[in-house]
């Protein structure tokens, strides 16, 4: 049956068609081996350029997010995770990939988390696996979280060190991950890694170099670094720049400078620079050694300078720059001419007394059968009161050699303030003082431990330097309040205060100024020389603010704190109650890079009666503290490849101990950046063996009586063993009590899971870091503390816990 309307033919095809069109077609569409050439080429292409997007960063967090995101693609996974580990093998930073905020916080904050991840930090390779949920299981921890079946991970590594993990999961469209998959997961961490050491290098040596530039820019001599061929300048840091100022012209560049100076060397050779060329002159290699040199320039205008010049060569010994050190040397003239008028007016003060006695001696002997008894007596009271002015001057000549060579001792027993502040003021009124002496004490000011004739000779100077420059109509006060562990004593008057550029070195031997030809010994700043060894011999600091001149001023010292002072005082005068002797001496660590300090120190704490243990290394510190129990380390804050700082944080044995820095570095920020980071102290070198044990003894006493802590409603009495929450006492058992306890010791600190784990369960609980968390639960539920809103104990993930500072005042 043909259709309708068409010709015969034409209802049909002829049966060669269909069959020319399916080979057509099949040759038209690429071959099975073609297609996956095609799609092996595509992932070669976007495995290199995720390569290539890898490797062009020094960004560690978008190299890893580049890595996660590049893998996740080219395996058909829909999570990534990659986890990285500091040099300790704690864990540093996650990257994620596919996760919600949701999902990835729940990941982040799951308990078995940690563990799980040390379970795979651990492995020698590559993991594969098609029901993750059942492995989890298997190892012991919950598998609530686990949405996915199948997995993949693989350690990161970069030459033998462990830079972290890479995980994927839940691959799309397919039961299990390739072996393909495997090997670009594999490809992958190893680029991550060495990206991830890249970055790290750059960045260390970023800061390195940071350092040293802060180190050379803060320096307080002089430093110019020259290129040698062209004679540019390189580098000129802040002090220089300052003692070029003194010769430079005002509005004219420094570097023209270096064409107007003239050089004049000790043996009268002059070199202009400006008749040379500059490179030409620092070509030629010489090297100068503390030389003294005086710069000039054509006005008159000319500076005194102590001078090291040092070239760098290339490796064909050719010279490429030059490093020169220049120490101005007109604040050590003025230190020797002040020195050389100390001596000269000591030698008048003790002249002028001895005068005065040999005139009377001479006048008794000569002309005895002559004089009146009314004469002969006033010639007697000249001599003692003359003999008297002469040992207080001596006195405090060797007081002030004392403190200089660290000879000086005190005896201190716990003492009543009222009683000492009562001594000196009758000592001051007794010699004439003509000064109102108002003292204002609070009632329950604790006692303090004082040699109580040194402290009263430290408020004799002090009233004695408030009257000296205040008007006799103006009163001078004494007061007195608790300052944490110390007892804060000021004495303040009315005075013609003090100018803020002589606050730094009021403490200074010579330091005060005075008119020529009327200065005495007590103008010369030797009162309060001797008033701050005296008050560092007892373990406090002093220390003076004035709001400027005509303002008066106020000095203060601190003094530790006792609480049995008033029994003390009841005892007999003179009889001294000795402290219950230690079953055996402390062991003090010192960790110092220098073989004198290590000597020196090791000597003052022998001599001091405790145990000194030494070493140079700071490798050894974890070891050392584990074996030999110290009760305090001294540390060095600058140590060969190390910083004390960054010591603190890394080792976690030092959180369990007072830790009190030696330095030559006083600098006001670097004292607060290692108080912040929970020293105990700081001492700055050179130090006296009289101040080192002071401070050791009053490291040692802090840690034995701290202080109740306080904060946000929370009190720990640490001698009663009592807590408290808003004036509720709260009950809990002794390891929680312990646990609480070394997390508020540690305030301001990230106290981890493993020295807790030492700490409080003597390392029997070595590794279970559920145990604490167990037991940080309990004790928030007992405080009333709420975990997602916490104001006390907070979660530091993957490390630890942290408390806040407490309250102050």
């Amino acid at each position: 049956m043909r259709r309708r309307g068409l010709p015969p033919d034409r209802g049909r095809r002829c049966p060669g068609f269909h069959a020319r069109a399916t080979r057509e077609k099949r040759l038209s569409e690429p071959s099975r081996p073609e297609r996956e050439i095609a799609a092996l080429r595509e992932r070669i292409s976007a495995l290199s350029a995720a390569i290539l997007r890898i490797s062009a960063s020094l960004n560690v967090t978008t190299v890893l997010q580049e890595a996660v995101d590049g893998a996740c693609a080219l395996t058909g996974a829909r999570y990534g995770l990659i986890a990285t580990v500091d040099e300790a093998g704690q864990v540093q930073e996650f990257v994620s990939s596919g996760f919600s905020p949701e999902e990835f916080h729940q990941l982040t904050e799951w308990t078995d988390g940690p563990e799980l991840f040390a379970h795979f930090r651990d492995l020698p390779g590559p993991i594969r696996l098609t029901d993750l949920p059942d492995f989890v299981r298997t190892l012991g921890f919950s598998a609530d979280l686990m949405r996915s079946n199948t997995f993949q991970g693989t350690p990161m590594r970069h030459r033998g060190a462990h830079i972290g993990n890479f995980f994927l999961a839940e691959k799309e469209g397919a039961p299990a991950f390739t072996d393909e998959d495997e090997e670009v997961l594999v490809l992958f961490a190893s680029q991550a890694a060495t990206a991830i050491a890249n970055a790290r290098t750059h960045r260390d040596e970023r800061r390195a170099r940071a350092d040293l530039e802060a180190l050379v820019e803060t320096s307080p001599i002089g430093v110019i670094v020259l290129d040698a061929r062209t004679g540019h300048l390189v580098t000129i840091n802040r002090e220089a720049r300052r003692i070029g100022e003194s010769l430079r012209t005002p509005g004219r560049p420094f570097e023209e400078l270096l064409e107007r100076v003239t050089f004049r060397r000790a043996d009268g050779q002059e070199i202009r620079l400006g008749e040379f060329q500059v490179a030409q002159q620092l070509g030629n290699g010489e090297m100068v050694r503390a030389e003294e040199i005086e710069l000039s320039v054509p006005d008159g205008r000319s500076i005194a300078t102590l001078v090291n010049v040092t070239p760098i060569r290339d490796e064909d010994d050719a010279v490429v720059s030059v490093v020169a050190t220049i120490q101005d040397l007109a604040p050590l003239q003025e230190l020797e001419r002040q020195r050389a008028e100390f001596l000269g007016m000591v030698s008048h003060e003790l002249r002028a007394p001895l005068t005065a006695i040999k005139g009377s001696a001479a006048t008794l002997l000569e002309e005895l059968g002559e004089l009146e008894p009314a004469e002969m007596h006033e010639f007697h009271r000249i001599i003692d009161e003359q003999a008297g002015r002469m040992r207080s001057l001596i006195g405090a000549l060797l007081d002030a050699g004392r403190i200089e060579a660290g000879t000086l001792s005190v005896s201190p027993e716990p003492s009543e303030v009222a009683v000492l502040v009562d001594r000196a003021r009758n000592t001051f009124l007794a010699g004439g003082g003509r000064h109102s002496v108002f003292i204002d004490l609070p009632g329950d000011l604790p006692g303090v431990m004082a040699d109580r004739r040194r402290v009263v000779q430290v408020l004799n100077n002090l009233i004695s330097n408030a009257a000296r420059h205040s008007p006799d109509s103006t009163p001078i006060r004494v007061t007195a309040e608790r300052e944490g562990l110390h007892v804060a004593v000021s004495v303040s008057d009315e005075g013609r205060g003090i100018a803020p550029g002589l606050m730094p070195r009021l403490f200074r031997k010579y330091a005060v100024p005075g008119e020529r030809g009327t200065r005495t010994i007590a103008d010369t700043g030797l009162g309060l020389v001797i008033c701050k060894g005296l008050v560092e011999a007892h373990g406090g600091r002093i220390r003076a603010e004035s709001d400027g001149l005509g303002r008066g001023s106020r000095f203060t010292f601190t003094l530790p704190a006792v609480d049995d002072a008033r029994e003390a005082d009841a005892a007999p005068s003179g009889r001294r109650i000795p402290p219950p002797a230690p079953l055996e001496p402390s062991r003090i660590l010192v960790v110092d890079d220098d073989p004198q300090t290590l000597r020196y120190v090791r000597g003052i704490l022998t001599g001091a009666g405790y145990a000194p243990l030494v070493t140079g290394d700071h490798e050894e510190l974890a070891h050392i503290i584990r074996t030999e129990t110290p009760s305090l380390v001294l540390l060095d804050l600058m140590l060969p490849g190390a910083d004390g700082i960054a010591l603190m944080e890394s080792v976690p044995e030092l959180a369990d101990l007072p830790v009190v820095f030696i330095s030559g570095y006083g600098r006001d920020e670097t004292v607060a950046r290692a108080l912040k980071a929970g020293a105990a102290d700081y001492i700055v070198k050179p130090f006296s063996p009289t101040e080192l044990t002071a401070r050791v003894e009053a490291a040692l006493r802090r840690v034995a009586q701290p202080e109740p802590f306080r904060l946000h409603g929370l009190a720990i009495h640490y001698e009663a063993r009592r807590v408290m929450v808003d004036g509720r006492e709260i009950e809990l058992t002794a390891t929680e009590y312990n646990l609480l306890r070394i997390l508020s010791l540690n305030a301001g600190r990230v106290v981890t899971y493993e020295t807790l784990e030492r700490r409080v369960w003597n390392d029997r609980a070595a590794g279970d870091a559920n145990l604490v968390r167990n037991f940080i639960k309990k004790l928030r539920s007992k405080i009333g503390e709420d975990a997602a809103n916490p104001k006390w104990i907070f979660n530091v993930r993957g490390v630890g816990y942290r408390m806040p500072r407490p309250d102050r005042g």
